[in-house]
């Protein structure tokens, strides 16, 4: 039987002894530099049992490994910050490159992730809508709070209910608008313009005012009307536009 031997493969020895380091949940800051030294020293002569080559930084390191270790058994270096003086840890250092390593590595993994997402997303060429402009003002010479007057003001002609139409509360009514739209359409087929107050009779509710309104808005939105008012309490006139309606 022949055994396969896998090696890790890692971008530089800083890398690896961050994966050495997360491999047995090494704090960073406090970094057992016999452990470590330990584990590195076993990779490199595995590489080398492998006859994988094993390049110059690889080697650096080690030989830094074993300097720090050294030193790690002498008396440590003191030095003198703001007049108190502190022992000079020989692993911080090699512990500043290695956070320095670990905060780009983590870097361009996101940035790795960010291509692969960007590499999936297909944009689509800006056009130019300029062809669809509509010149013509739907609503002529109206805006909403005119239309609302002049709808409070026919629903207090036209129906025996006084209170007035108000947008915040809505209840369900049994005229749908499509009923509503259907008719209005119906009018304008046979009729170029036709009066708002022409669309509702005697026995017209304040449901039927709101819904024929509702319908009213909806068609301008659709660019198949236009309407138009003297004032503000005067009969909303509803114009048919040279479209299909």
């Amino acid at each position: 039987m022949v055994y396969k031997v896998e090696v890790e493969v890692f971008e530089g020895p800083m890398d690896l002894l961050l994966s050495l380091i997360k491999k047995d949940e090494i704090d960073i800051y406090d970094i057992p530099i016999n452990t470590i030294t330990e584990q590195y020293l076993g990779y490199i002569r595995k590489m080398g049992e492998l006859n994988l080559e094993v390049t110059s930084e690889f080697l650096v390191m080690a030989a830094t490994l074993i300097e720090i270790k050294s030193k790690m058994l002498l008396p440590k270096d003191k030095t003198v910050e703001d007049g108190v003086e502190i022992e000079v840890d020989p692993r911080d250092e090699l512990v500043q490159r290695l956070i320095e390593y670990k905060t780009y590595k983590e870097i361009a993994e996101k940035l790795k992730e960010s291509e692969i997402i960007e590499s999936r997303v297909f944009y689509k060429p800006r056009e130019d809508l300029s062809i669809f402009d509509d010149p013509v003002e739907e609503l002529g010479n109206l805006d909403l709070d005119k239309l609302l007057k002049a709808i409070n003001s026919i629903i207090t002609r036209k129906t025996n209910d006084n209170e007035l139409l108000d947008f915040e509360e809505l209840h369900r009514e049994e005229y749908t608008l499509d009923e509503c739209t259907d008719n209005i359409k119906s009018r304008l087929s046979k009729s170029e313009r036709v009066l708002f107050s022409d669309l509702l009779s005697i026995r017209t509710s304040k449901g039927e005012v709101i819904a024929y309104f509702l319908s009213i808005l909806e068609l301008v939105r659709l660019k198949s009307i236009w309407v138009e008012q003297d004032d503000s309490f005067s009969d909303i006139l509803i114009i048919r536009r040279m479209v299909e309606v």
